[in-house]
């Protein structure tokens, strides 16, 4: 009885009711009816950004912590919302399934791959951990990564290490930001592999610096590694791509990367406490679930008939099952739609021409040090910088109090950070820069 009623509640609705049911349920739309049709040459921005609803007394310059939901967003999350509450049962009985392949199919459309190759979880966090505790690392097999990655790389390294005995091995991307460059950041990586290393765990874009590494020429030059290894040794490259995912051009394919993670609710408008682990057939091939997938039928048939299950993995088995913000993982193809109605190159242009515009202001102050390399081709979205005579903490909060939204880069050496993105304007660059030159009074 207990196996009928968990099967029926995340199954595809197979009891004889949920025709019925289904007949009288509102179908759900995640069009995106609100933003204007595209039309050839530039976005209208400002049709854009009336689609965010932000505060009208602050310049919100923070898209890389928390994103504001655009209205299809909105729109989305509100009906799946209402459809729940109007009956919460039979609703997801009847549409878990369905609906949530169609959020990793949005996903794997955005990022270049199949829908089956995209998992869904709460955030850029929950996808680091499941994929480096999932990894199938063997005792003195090694894990290349860096001094200038996040804390959430650092620390799911090591928990996994502690469970497989594997060896982490951090080196430093560059001496000096000033200085660095894209054939330094290569060497060094390629340089520091060992033929113990089996896992190179990187991030896209740095969030203390902003600097965006050269992931696709690392990637070319780690498969002339793997081109003479036997396939158990070859090494995989994940990467954690949260701070490029939704303003670069760019997908599975053009990266390079075996393992890409990121969460939806930052530069993509994402629904909030969703995310994405999207990965090629060898990336999935190098991992196993650690959560239990409450949508794989492969796995649920296995337990029903005591039946052993292959060693394997896909983006269904590690989608973590239980009971969540369904109305929100339901609305990613919402905020996926959102982006290529405007179009993925647009938004890439867009975070660029404002994130430049921005760091040239800065360079210019005497009393600030740009800290984010001023070349598109080594930064995205962030722009990290320091005040004359005061700390990081304190200019966010002499910011704050001018209502412009900054926030403080989580390291042991901090940084400010501006992040401009498509919801701002040149005139929002060009205020926040009047109010970072006040500073030098402060």
């Amino acid at each position: 009885m207990s196996v009928a009623r968990r099967q029926f509640l995340f199954g595809a609705g197979v009891a004889m009711a949920a025709g019925a049911a289904a007949a009288q349920e509102t179908p759900v739309s995640t069009a995106t009816s609100a933003l204007p049709a595209a039309t050839p040459g530039a976005p209208d921005w400002n049709a854009i950004r009336a689609q965010f609803q932000t505060a009208p007394d602050q310049i919100n310059m923070s898209a890389m912590l928390i994103a504001t939901h655009p209205k299809p967003v909105r729109a989305a999350i509100d009906q799946f919302r209402r459809e729940l509450d109007w009956r919460p049962v039979t609703y997801l009985e009847n549409n878990n399934r369905r609906l949530q392949g169609y959020s990793r199919a949005a996903g794997g459309r955005y990022l270049g791959v199949e829908g089956r190759q995209v998992a869904l979880t709460d955030s850029t966090t929950m996808g680091a951990a499941l994929v480096y505790s999932g990894l199938k690392l063997r005792p003195g097999d090694e894990i290349l990564t860096t001094h200038q990655d996040y804390y959430v790389t650092h620390e799911s390294l090591r928990h996994a290490a502690v469970r497989n005995g594997a060896v982490i091995k951090r080196i430093s991307l560059y001496d000096d930001i000033n200085a660095v460059s894209e054939p330094q950041m290569v060497g060094r990586l390629i340089n520091s592999i060992t033929p113990r290393t089996r896992v190179l765990a990187l991030t896209w874009v740095h969030s203390s610096t902003g600097l965006k590494i050269p992931v696709a020429a690392i990637s070319n030059a780690l498969k002339a590694v793997n081109a003479g290894r036997q396939e158990p040794d070859q090494i995989i490259l994940v990467l954690d791509g949260v701070h490029g995912f939704g303003n670069q051009d760019a997908d599975m394919n053009s990266l390079g990367c075996d393992i890409f993670v990121a969460g939806c609710h930052k530069w993509l408008f994402g629904p909030r406490g969703t995310g994405v682990i999207a990965a090629n057939d060898r990336g999935w091939a190098a991992m196993r679930p650690t959560i239990p997938s409450f949508v794989d039928s492969s796995a649920w048939g296995a337990w029903i008939n005591n039946a052993p299950l292959p060693d394997h993995s896909n983006g269904v088995m590690m989608s973590p099952g239980g009971f969540k913000a369904f109305e929100h993982i339901w609305a990613i193809p919402a905020a996926v739609e959102f982006h290529e109605k405007i179009g993925k190159a647009n938004v890439a242009n867009r975070t660029t021409q404002l994130a430049s515009q921005l760091k040239e202001g800065l360079a210019a102050m005497p009393h600030v040090r740009l800290v984010t390399p001023r070349q598109p081709g080594l930064s995205a979205g962030i722009v990290s910088f320091d005040v004359d005579g005061l700390s990081a903490d304190g200019a966010v909060h002499a910011l704050r109090q001018r209502r412009v939204i900054a926030s403080a880069a989580p390291y042991a050496v901090q940084h400010v950070r501006l992040t401009p993105s498509i919801m701002n304007t040149p005139a929002d660059v060009d205020a926040t820069l009047a109010e970072v030159r006040a500073l030098k009074s402060v």
